[in-house]
């Protein structure tokens, strides 16, 4: 049986606590070893048992530490998963991967060339609805898919004073929750041809992108994703239409809600959507409508796919490879909508 693999966790704010730590520390074969933080009380009135090291450098350095997690800003991930690749350590790193395509592959190739495992927390692909609307398409019920509309909303009508919404590189809603619009789009259907975008400041006093939209182009559909920090209510999370009919799913996956309020993978109803989607469509010239219930969520999968990939036993659940093509379609979608041009990928 491979031998327990030791964690150390990077940052300690919002992704770290509410995500990686619960995860980390209910998956078998890891043990949440140590966090690095600049508020040990806070760490350690969760995690107890953890080393808490007063820096991210010495963390990496740790001889006993086999996998370092980083839930850092986003413009500390390509220079803190250097130096942990450099220490001979796997690595996850936190969405988005870096900041440019360049960081990525510099990663990519780097991880290759000491032979350890890194791997990109998309944990979306887990997400109850992305999981039920994956069964629906493979079933063949909406017959070839011409169109689908994912939005990932939120109503924030007041700028905050965190890195998330300042003005500098990294920041805003199209670095934030773009990637995980991306990544679902692109595991869906791979590559587009082109994108197009708009990324925009629409509340008062923004400093960085809180509006997105973006079309990608296929030769046979058509995917918009849209994000944004003024809208309340009312809008599906995913609209899909086809040649056989449409389904439309509202609300978003519990598991974030679930481990804020304190809940941990293993609990009953962990991950369990209460409204289903709606698929509609036509039998002997009537409408038909039915409810479609998801299958249960399953963020802990991603580590132990992770586990898995570092004892040799499994793939990479998110590759480098996958996580530079969302990078790409970051840094086209910017383009084209500093352009307002059609940006090709292909």
């Amino acid at each position: 049986m491979p031998n327990t693999l030791r964690v150390g966790l990077v940052g300690y704010g919002f992704a770290g606590k509410t995500f990686h730590a619960p995860l980390l520390g209910t998956t078998p074969g890891l043990t949440l070893a140590a966090i690095a933080s600049s508020k040990p009380d806070v760490v350690l009135a969760d995690w107890p048992e953890a080393t808490v090291y007063p820096t991210p450098e010495a963390l990496i350095a740790a001889p006993d530490i086999d996998l370092i997690v980083i839930a850092t800003p986003n413009d500390t991930h390509a220079p803190l998963a250097q130096a942990a690749l450099a220490a001979g350590k796997h690595v996850v790193v936190d969405k988005p991967f870096t900041l440019t395509v360049a960081e990525a592959e510099a990663l990519q190739a780097q991880a290759a060339q000491v032979g350890r495992v890194l791997s990109v927390f998309h944990n979306r692909r887990w997400d109850a609805d992305f999981l039920g609307l994956q069964q629906l398409l493979a079933s063949g019920r909406l017959g070839r898919v011409t169109e689908l509309t994912s939005r990932f909303d939120r109503y924030r009508p007041e700028v905050r004073q965190r890195w998330r919404e300042a003005a500098v590189v990294g920041a805003g809603i199209w670095y934030d929750l773009g990637p995980h619009l991306i990544d679902q789009a692109l595991t869906l259907f791979g590559l587009p041809d082109a994108i197009s975008a708009d990324l925009a400041l629409r509340r008062d006093g923004a400093q960085a992108v809180d509006d997105a939209l973006a079309v990608l182009h296929y030769p046979d559909k058509r995917v918009v994703l849209g994000a944004s920090c003024l809208v309340s209510g009312g809008v599906p999370r995913y609209l899909v239409h086809g040649t056989l009919g449409s389904f439309e799913k509202y609300g978003l996956d519990v598991q974030e809600d679930q481990m804020k309020a304190g809940g941990m993978p293993g609990m009953d109803d962990w991950g369990h959507d209460p409204r289903p989607g709606r698929l509609h469509g036509w039998s002997n010239d009537q409408a038909v409508v039915e409810d479609l219930h998801m299958p249960a969520g399953d963020y802990p999968q991603y580590y132990a796919g992770v586990r898995d990939a570092i004892n040799g036993i499994g793939p990479n659940p998110v590759t480098p490879e996958q996580a530079i093509a969302v990078m790409r379609m970051i840094e086209a979608g910017t383009l084209a909508s500093k352009t307002g041009q059609r940006v090709a990928l292909k």
